[in-house]
């Protein structure tokens, strides 16, 4: 057996730029070199302690059964109730499936609502899985850009332009990974205005790091009333509640793409586990002060970063307001050379901080973004200290 025994499915599908970087990362820490990884949207918070108190009183009493495929009721209460409470959304709990992580939950959308040759609108740079998640579903990805200069949010009128009768979805996140950029109350209604129009083409926002914004207030684009009933908001535990092992994430759609959400997974994974969605539904009713923390810790974080990246001639830095990212530009040390290596794109330069300064980030090119690469500070101030001063160090030796 061979790889011509494989699908060309599978063979299409390119690998997870964000945890193959994360894998070299290990295999050189393996071979004994220090290195600091900045590849993976990964909190190095553990899970609030009463969290995972309400996950052991669970297992406890007993939630160790198969559960409802669209998920628990008490956990689809809660996030019923945490729409309304935060995003001004109004669900039914049948309008909510809970999944094996927010990755499903988009997953589940692509199989469910594209055919062959639909056009799914991306607004890029983008999260690394959007692009063959929708290939996977048999959808076109059409991806529109905005560079640093724009604080890499699209306009609503690249949406426009890149709407056609083919085009079945829009997919984004705001809080954007792997920019950190978050998109505003106006910003978003000029893109729900451009799409309304288009009877035929569902919104999917992404909101996973809606707990992790610095603007102060998060604003969900299913909130206004002209794409109210054709927009999916996706949502999930594993960066707001630290939760990422857990693989908790859900929906809330309309119901009959709800409906067929829950029906895809049925099929593959049936419902999420019991007592981690008695946990999950503790996390969204309970003491929501970690989570306050955990964001205050990432801003700080996010000042520390920026004023070392800035201080590097020829990085473009530009002032995230949400997630645990950076997005430097470095197209500045494209052609230059250490002597040894010649940096012709993000992929080498990434490379290049790799094996010679054992610094892990990942490559703009996995996100639609050729000239940039992705930090994630989601480590501690003296990793991140450090790895300003590898990366400043590097950069010097290219010329």
């Amino acid at each position: 057996m061979t790889t011509t025994n494989l699908s060309e499915r599978i063979l299409r599908m390119a690998e997870s730029a964000t945890i193959k970087m994360a894998q070299m990362a290990r295999d050189l820490r393996a071979e004994g070199h220090d290195v600091i990884s900045l590849s993976l949207g990964e909190p190095d918070f553990d899970t609030p302690q009463h969290i995972k108190d309400a996950a052991a009183k669970a297992l406890q009493d007993g939630y160790t059964k198969y559960t409802p495929v669209p998920g628990l009721m008490e956990l689809r209460e809660a996030i019923v109730n945490k729409f309304k409470r935060d995003n001004d959304l109004d669900f039914d709990v049948n309008q909510i499936v809970v999944s094996n992580g927010a990755k499903q939950s988009i997953a589940n959308l692509s199989l469910a609502l594209l055919n062959e040759g639909d056009e799914v609108i991306i607004l890029a740079p983008y999260w690394v899985s959007y692009y063959e998640i929708v290939r996977l579903g048999g959808g076109v990805p059409v991806t529109i850009l905005a560079g640093i200069e724009n604080d890499f949010k699209v306009t609503a009128q690249q949406v426009a332009d890149a709407i056609t009768d083919r085009t079945k979805m829009v997919l984004f996140s705001s809080p954007c990974n792997p920019t950190g950029s978050v998109y505003t109350h106006d910003e978003l209604k000029a893109i729900a205005d451009v799409i309304a129009p288009h009877e035929q083409i569902t919104v999917v926002s992404d909101e996973i790091y809606e707990y992790i914004n610095f603007t102060g207030k998060h604003v969900s684009i299913g909130s206004f009333p002209s794409v109210k009933d054709r927009t999916v908001t996706v949502n999930g535990f594993s960066k707001g509640f630290a939760m990422t092992g857990w693989r908790l994430g859900y929906l809330g759609a309309p119901k009959w793409i709800a409906q067929a959400c829950a029906k895809m997974q049925g099929q593959f994974t049936s419902g999420a586990t019991a007592f981690g969605q008695m946990a999950a539904a503790h996390a969204l009713n309970g003491d929501m002060s970690p989570t306050h923390k955990m964001k205050d810790a990432f801003l700080q974080r996010k000042k520390l970063v920026q004023t070392g990246l800035s201080e590097i001639p020829g990085l473009k830095v530009n002032d995230p307001q949400g997630a645990f990212y950076i997005f430097p530009d470095c197209s500045a040390y494209f052609g230059k050379s250490d002597g040894t290596t010649t940096i012709n794109n993000a992929d080498d330069f990434c490379s290049y901080l790799l094996s010679k300064f054992h610094v892990a980030v990942v490559t703009g090119s996995a996100f639609g973004a050729d000239n940039c690469f992705r930090i994630s500070y989601a480590a501690s101030e003296e990793q991140l200290t450090e790895a300003i001063r590898r990366i400043k160090a590097a950069c010097e030796k290219l010329n």
